[in-house]
C-alpha cells in the first residue's frame, strides 16, 4: 500500500479516535453542570410563575422578547458598522450568530456572498501568512548575524517559535483590551480571542454587543475588526508552517513513488512479450523487442531493437553451446560477448567467445534468411526465454 494511502487511513482513524476522546472528556466535564443549571432554571421559573401569578404562555412570551431584544442592545446591527462586522464574520467563517439576516433576499445574498468571499478570504490570509513567514525569516537571519551565530539560516523551528510567540502576544493583547471594554474576566477574554482567531465562533461571547457600542464607540469597533483580521493573518502563518507542510507530504510521496517506478522501469528487460525486472520477476507485456539497458550491466550501451544480447554479429549456428561464468554448464543459454577470443566452450573454433553472465536465460536462433546488399548479418537473430537445463559435458 502506498505511503499516502496509509497516511490517509491513519488520519481517519486518529481523527475519529480524537473525536471519541473529546466527547468523553466533554461529557465528564459539562454534563453534571448542565443538569444543575437546568434544575436551577426550572426552579426560578416556578418561583416567578407563582410570585407574579402569570400564565405559562405569558412567561414564554416574555422569554422570547428577552432573547430577541438581546442583539439590539449593541445598536443597529444592519447599519454600515454592524453590517461590516457581520460581513467580516461571514468572510472569515467565524459566524458568531449574534445577528443573522431575516429577509429572503438577505439570506440569498449571504449564500452567494459567502461562496465568493470565503475562498477569497482564505487565499488572502494564506498569502499574508506566507509574507509574514518571509519577513520573520529575514528578521531571524539578521538577529543571528547580530549575535554572531555560525549558521544564520532561518529553520522551520525558528519560524514556528516566532509565529507562536506572535500568536500568543496577539491573544494576550486582545484579551487585555476586551477585558477592559467588555467587562469580562481576563480568562474569558482569552477564551473569546482564541475562539475567534481559530474561526470556531461559538457566539456565546461576542464583542460589540452592549451599550449601543456599534453606534457610539467607533474606535472600539475599528480595533475589534483590525484585531480579527490581523490575528487571522498570524494564525494563517501558523497553519502554513504546521498544517500545510504535513499536507504536502502526500505530494512528496507521490513524486517519490514516480521516481522509484521510473528507476525500476530503467532496470527492466523486455523480451518478445515478457519483462524481466532487476529483481528477477517476469510479467507479460504486448509483443515487442528488447528495450532494456541490459548492456549497462557490463558498461555497454543498450542493444538496438532487432539486435541480439550478444554484441557479436550472431554468426553462430542455432543452439551453439557457450561457456558459463560459473559451473554447471548450460545448454542454449543466453550470453553476452566478452571479446576474450576463444576459450573453453568455444566449440565452433572462432574467436568471438560469448559467455553466460547469469542475467537471463535466452535461446538465440535464426528464423529466416534474407539477402542484403550490405555486409550486415543476413540472418534474422531472435531471442526468447527458455528453461535452462544442465548439460553433463561439452
Amino acid at each position: 500500500m502506498k505511503k499516502q494511502n496509509v497516511r490517509t487511513l491513519s488520519l481517519i482513524v486518529c481523527t475519529f479516535t480524537y473525536l471519541l476522546i473529546g466527547a468523553a472528556v466533554f461529557d465528564a466535564l459539562e454534563s453534571e453542570t448542565e443538569i444543575r443549571r437546568k434544575h436551577a432554571l426550572d426552579s426560578i421559573e416556578g418561583i416567578i410563575l407563582n410570585k407574579y401569578n402569570i400564565s405559562l404562555d405569558d412567561y414564554r412570551l416574555i422569554e422570547t422578547i428577552v432573547l430577541k431584544s438581546e442583539p439590539h442592545k449593541a445598536g443597529q446591527q444592519w447599519k454600515f458598522a454592524g453590517a461590516f462586522y457581520f460581513a467580516t464574520t461571514v468572510l472569515t467563517t467565524i459566524g458568531y450568530g449574534h445577528s443573522t439576516p431575516n429577509t429572503k433576499s438577505g439570506k440569498l445574498f449571504t449564500m452567494f456572498y459567502a461562496m465568493v468571499g470565503i475562498p477569497l478570504g482564505l487565499v488572502m490570509f494564506q498569502s499574508i501568512g506566507e509574507q509574514l513567514n518571509k519577513f520573520s525569516s529575514v528578521v531571524i537571519r539578521q538577529a543571528k548575524r547580530a549575535l554572531g551565530c555560525k549558521r544564520t539560516e532561518a529553520t522551520e523551528i525558528n519560524l514556528i517559535f516566532v509565529v507562536s510567540f506572535l500568536s500568543s502576544l496577539t491573544i494576550a493583547g486582545g484579551a487585555t483590551a476586551f477585558s477592559t471594554y467588555e467587562g469580562w474576566t481576563y480568562f474569558d477574554s482569552v477564551y473569546y480571542c482564541f475562539v475567534t482567531l481559530t474561526t470556531i465562533g461559538f457566539g456565546d461571547m461576542v464583542a460589540l454587543q452592549k451599550n449601543n457600542t456599534l453606534n457610539d464607540k467607533l474606535e472600539y469597533v475599528a480595533f475589534t475588526l483590525i484585531f480579527i483580521l490581523f490575528g487571522l493573518a498570524v494564525v494563517a502563518a501558523s497553519l502554513d508552517l504546521l498544517v500545510l507542510r504535513f499536507v504536502t507530504m502526500n505530494t512528496e510521496d507521490e513524486r517519490r513513488d514516480e521516481a522509484e517506478a521510473l528507476q525500476a522501469a530503467q532496470g527492466a528487460v523486455r523480451l518478445d512479450g515478457d519483462v524481466i525486472t532487476a529483481h528477477g520477476s517476469v510479467s507479460s507485456l504486448p509483443t515487442g523487442t528488447m528495450t532494456s539497458a541490459m548492456g549497462r550491466v557490463r558498461g555497454l550501451s543498450s542493444p538496438p531493437d532487432n539486435a541480439s544480447v550478444c554484441t557479436c554479429t550472431c554468426s553462430r549456428s542455432r543452439n551453439d553451446v557457450y561457456r558459463s561464468s560459473s559451473p554447471p554448464r548450460y545448454y542454449a543459454s543466453g550470453s553476452i560477448y566478452d571479446g576474450d577470443g576463444g576459450g573453453i566452450g568455444d566449440v565452433d573454433g572462432d574467436d568471438d567467445d560469448c559467455e553466460e553472465q547469469n542475467i537471463i536465460q535466452l535461446d538465440t536462433f535464426y528464423d529466416s534468411y534474407q539477402s542484403t546488399a550490405s555486409g550486415a548479418d543476413p540472418y534474422q537473430c531472435r531471442q526468447r526465454v527458455v528453461p535452462t537445463q544442465p548439460r553433463s559435458s561439452i
